[in-house]
């Protein structure tokens, strides 16, 4: 498989089973004209949402012309509303490595990335106002098939973190539920259950994620252990065949 040439920052490129893979945005991408008119269509969403924001309104939010949105965006309002969800899930997702990063076992990074998931979405004006008023644009990506894309770039971003104490297909395991948990409490948050408070959320790991986890290693150890005796075991010859 080819790898697509890296485009804009945030703008996807070919990765894992053909699936987009957001690339992370740099530090001199912040005032570049992308992200102006970006963070521009991001304050209009957190406003008055997609129906009713026009390309006039994030240009002006942005601080720009109407025919330098359309240079960069040449499909408009669609164009510039791809790059919102691509920027945002790169903006997240780099946000979470720093913190991942300085996690010392494997609870740690549990909750360290539950939280801080939590957090950012939580408090993500736009996010929160579509859901609010507009859910049909935000909730298609939360099943099916999109929500399998979801699923895998997110395991992508979180598994090298998790295979410090875990095996490859544990640590996309464990990286999978991490997120469908996030998920399912941004979605619908229960009530006495607070991910963005690192006790709340500890409690939870303890109790019912890092069972699983260490459940699923134990499984693999045995595994190992029973093929390695069976391998090591000297096969017996059948009672009265010639030595």
């Amino acid at each position: 498989m080819t790898r697509a040439e890296p485009g804009p920052p945030g703008a996807p490129v070919e990765g894992r089973d053909g699936h987009a893979v957001v690339r992370h945005l740099g530090a001199d991408d912040r005032s570049s004209t992308r992200v102006r008119i970006v963070d521009g269509a991001l304050r209009c969403l957190a406003r008055q949402g997609i129906a009713k924001t026009t390309v006039d309104d994030i240009a002006r939010a942005a601080g720009l012309s109407r025919a330098t949105v359309y240079r960069t965006f040449p499909l408009g309002k669609e164009g510039i509303l791809a790059a919102v969800v691509e920027t945002e899930v790169a903006r997240l997702f780099s946000a979470l490595a720093v913190a991942m990063g300085e996690a010392g076992d494997l609870e740690d990074l549990l909750v360290t990335g539950m939280v801080e998931s939590a957090r950012r979405l939580s408090s993500h004006e736009a996010l929160r106002y579509l859901l609010l008023h507009e859910p049909g644009t935000v909730l298609p990506y939360l099943t099916f098939s999109r929500l399998d894309r979801v699923l895998l770039a997110a395991g992508d971003l979180a598994a090298p973190f998790f295979g410090r104490w875990l095996e490859p297909e544990q640590a996309s395991r464990a990286s999978e539920w991490a997120v469908r948990i996030v998920m399912a409490y941004c979605a619908n948050p229960a009530p006495g259950r607070d991910l963005t408070d690192p006790r709340d959320t500890r409690a939870l790991v303890r109790t019912f994620v890092l069972p699983g986890i260490l459940a699923l290693r134990v499984e693999s150890e045995r595994s190992t252990s029973m093929s390695t005796r069976s391998i090591s075991q000297p096969t017996q010859a059948p009672k009265g065949a010639p030595s």
